[in-house]
Formats: structure tokens, sequence, C-alpha cells
């Protein structure tokens, strides 16, 4: 297990990085001897494309939103700067590192496993925990008991975070990956494993985070015909 971690995740213009679907948002959580900091790396992409309507439905950015962002290739240099030597946390890791190494051969700077020192799926690795079972990142932040109440629609660093801490809970400091659950009670048949969280670190948005989520809901109230379901009271 390496000493810095990278938690990544990646909200797309669909599902097919194969056919032309683009990456829209990219974050990213540092992990150092298994405790979050505060060095984050966080950037929303123009696509130059359409977003699907499904994906759209996902994750809420619109190609209105993204037109004055950046292209991945301007800020290429500075996510690999970031990723370098590292170890990348990723949950369904295939679908994130497909994409990503697609916008990097767009750019010329070959793939991502080139340059981070590895990758760890966390849903390869709660299916191995926990055969037979809702694996999703929601489905495990019930399970660990990881607050993502403030989670209405899907977003890079927010989902990072969260992963962050589901990734610590998971692994709870054992070199070997696996759990060791001698200390905490049995589970009620049919519900949730507890687990004591006491000791997680929580990354809270800073004031410019929230204002930028903010504008984006803004944005996306603007153009909802009936207003946007996350701000009705």
């Amino acid at each position: 297990m390496a000493d810095r971690q990278i938690v990544l995740d990646t909200e797309t213009t669909g599902l097919n990085a194969k056919l032309g679907d683009r990456v829209i948002e990219i974050g990213c959580i540092e992990l150092l001897s298994r405790r979050v900091t505060e060095r984050h790396f966080h950037t929303y992409l123009d696509p130059e494309r359409e977003i699907e309507e499904g994906a759209a439905k996902v994750h809420g950015l619109t190609r209105e939103f993204l037109s004055d962002k950046p292209h991945f290739a301007e800020v290429a240099k500075d996510f690999l700067d970031y990723v370098r030597g590292a170890e990348l946390i990723i949950h369904n890791a295939a679908f994130d590192v497909e994409f990503l190494d697609a916008e990097l051969e767009l750019a010329g700077l070959g793939r991502l496993t080139e340059h981070a020192a590895g990758v760890i799926d966390t849903l390869a690795l709660a299916r191995e925990l926990h055969p037979g079972r809702r694996n999703s990142l929601d489905a495990l932040c019930e399970r660990y008991g990881v607050d993502n109440a403030h989670r209405t629609m899907h977003g890079a660093l927010l989902d990072a975070r969260l992963l962050a801490e589901v990734y610590l809970a998971m692994t709870r400091g054992q070199e070997s990956l696996a759990m060791d659950l001698d200390d905490d009670p049995a589970p009620v048949a049919g519900g949730p494993a507890r687990f004591d969280t006491s000791k997680l670190v929580v990354v809270r948005a800073s004031t410019e985070e929230a204002a930028a989520h903010e504008t984006l809901l803004d944005r996306m109230e603007k153009e909802a015909k009936k207003g946007i379901v996350w701000r009705r009271g």
C-alpha cells in the first residue's frame, strides 16, 4: 500500500468513451498515510460536445455551464502532476480509467497507469468483502455509516470525498485490505452492519466550492420548467 493515495472520480457526457463521450468533471482527494489532506484537485471541463440526457439527469451538468470551462488538454499537466506516483482509488475503476485514457491519448500524454503507481478498484474490493450485496457508493455509505444525505446528485469531488471515507472504513488500516470485525457488534439480520466511524476525517466543502455549487443549481433552476426537486421545501 502506497503512502500517498488519490481517491478519484469523474463525470462524463455519456457512458461510452469509444463513441466519443468525454470527461466533464474530475474530482480528487489526497490521502497521506491514510489521512485525508487539504490538497485536492477539482475541475470542470468543456467537452466540446453535447451531454446525453441520461447523463445530465445523473450529474446535473449542462452544456451551457461547461461552455466557458477549460478543455482537458489545458489542465492535463496539472492533473498529471497531482496524481503522479500515487496509488489511485476509484469506484468501478475500469470506467474512469477508460475515459481518462481516452482524454490523455487525445492530448498525446500516454495512459493514466503510466503516471500513477497503480489502481485500487473499490467496487471489486467491495464485491470481495460483500458478495451478493449491493455495492454502489450509496449502498456502501449506508453500510459503513458514512453520511451522504447531502448527495442529491452525482458530483466528482463530492463522490471522491465520500469514497475516501468509505475506503478508509472498508480497509481500516489493514495492510491486507481485510476487515477485522472482532470489536464490532453482530449486525441485525437483514440490516446494515454497524462500524465505528468516530475517527473518520470529514472534509467539508469550502466556501468557494459551496458557492460554485449554488451557482450551478441557480443555472439548472432557470432551465427547469417546474423548478428543481432538491430546492423544494
